[in-house]
């Protein structure tokens, strides 16, 4: 009995690991599992395809060993058809040209004293006419450069990065803080300190950007509530009592009025952050030292793992909380993710027309949802179906969706240097594919 506990004990624990991270882990669309009532009541899923480019992106991403990128691109067909419009309006401009010039000859016919007026007439039409002639277009904004062509044109665009601690690099040898952002920490100088290992700092070295050019906003254990109120007002409403954080930057505004390609990694917390402190009042929080010790970052070493081991050796669960821990892993979580999933994608729908309305140009990147509890069924279904809602969103929006299925990831849940490599790589291919 004692070794079954302290094995159920071990897996909840390491769910703490999650309290500051974004999701991550293989989607798992390809298993299309029957949804309980929260999938029959999203319109979204069901909603028929705007065009076939959505279609091909459900088929790329079911398959969580393939490495393609799923990307939905702003259609061509707005452009060509404005041009299209314009054009015309261009031919009836010259053409109303000569019907000026017989105006005016019909008018210099009439008047008999055309020894001086003559003159000024004909001075004053030639100043009018390039008004009517010349209405040159914009200048083109400069393309971004691309991964083959940043060596030779450095800090071509302003990258911004939104997110939570998978972003912002905790886990890393470097990040500052170690992802312990909890309420009075300052992490404004990881948007321009933060680790070259994060996915950041690995598509600002491909992109060749300096630190004023790829910006780092991840914020550890940030919620789309969050976000949503930092984007809006610049700061927090007040501190999040789930997550225990608060963060006032209001400088964010600025940096998405300024960036060219902006990427938004958000909403796993929605879910994980109540398992956690379920989990925490299910044990009476006899599970806090294990806690800090996986959000230190300090259990990718061996002796943070040694320590982790002695922490959950120390437990001595009551049977109340054991049956409590266990209806948490069970019916509990699924009942978190089911009311989790309508606020998070009303908060994603907020967050990108919100960063619409600071930047109507730039592009905008959903980067998709991996899974880091695989074996708990709920979860699978919940980052599925929020993997399906970013593709519709995006469809719907003209923004571009990235999915990272095949990320690796520590045990404290957050990306390997090898996995921010491939999520900077899926990343580029469609900084890329967008600039063609």
């Amino acid at each position: 009995m004692k070794k079954n506990v302290v094995s159920l004990v071990l897996s909840a624990a390491l769910l703490f690991s999650t309290l500051s991270i974004p999701a991550f882990a293989a989607e798992t669309e390809a298993a299309p599992e029957v949804l309980p009532e929260a999938a029959a009541a999203q319109p979204e899923e069901t909603a028929p395809e705007t065009s076939g480019a959505p279609a091909a992106e459900e088929n790329a991403s079911s398959t969580t060993s393939s490495d393609e990128i799923v990307i939905v691109l702003p259609s061509a067909s707005a452009s060509s058809e404005s041009t299209a419009d314009s054009k015309p309006a261009t031919e009836a401009k010259t053409e109303e040209i000569p019907a000026a010039s017989a105006a005016s000859s019909s008018a210099a016919s009439e008047k008999p004293e055309a020894e001086t007026k003559p003159a000024a007439d004909s001075k004053s039409e030639t100043e009018t006419k390039p008004e009517t002639e010349t209405t040159a277009p914009a200048a083109e904004k400069p393309k971004k450069a691309t991964s083959k062509t940043a060596s030779e044109n450095p800090n071509s665009f302003t990258y911004v990065a939104l997110g939570d601690s998978i972003c912002s690099g905790v886990g890393l040898v470097q990040m500052e803080n170690h992802g312990t952002s909890m309420m009075g920490v300052d992490v404004s100088s990881n948007f321009k300190g933060y680790p070259a290992q994060c996915y950041v700092g690995q598509l600002a070295s491909v992109y060749n950007l300096d630190r004023d050019h790829a910006i780092n906003l991840g914020l550890p254990a940030l919620m789309s509530s969050d976000l949503v109120d930092l984007l809006r007002d610049g700061k927090m409403n007040g501190m999040n009592m789930l997550s225990g954080c608060e963060y006032n930057y209001p400088q964010m505004r600025e940096y998405i009025q300024q960036a060219d390609v902006i990427s938004i990694q958000i909403g796993s917390n929605d879910a994980l952050v109540p398992c956690i402190v379920g989990l925490g009042n299910a044990t009476n929080w006899k599970t806090e030292e294990a806690a800090s010790i996986v959000l230190s970052g300090d259990l990718r070493t061996a002796g943070g793992f040694n320590a982790l081991v002695k922490s959950l050796k120390k437990y001595k669960l009551t049977t109340a909380e054991v049956n409590a821990t266990w209806n948490l892993l069970t019916s509990g979580m699924a009942k978190i993710c089911n009311e989790a999933y309508p606020v998070t994608t009303a908060n994603l729908e907020t967050i990108v027309q919100t960063i619409r309305e600071l930047n109507p140009d730039a592009q905008i990147i959903l980067v998709g949802y991996t899974n880091p509890v695989p074996l708990i069924s709920c979860w699978s279904k919940f980052f599925s179906k929020m993997n399906r809602y970013e593709k519709k969103l995006a469809a719907e929006y003209d923004l571009t969706y990235v999915a990272i299925p095949n990320t690796k990831t520590e045990l404290d849940g957050h990306p390997t240097v090898s996995g921010h490599k491939y999520i900077a790589r899926q990343l580029t291919k469609a900084i890329d594919a967008a600039n063609k």
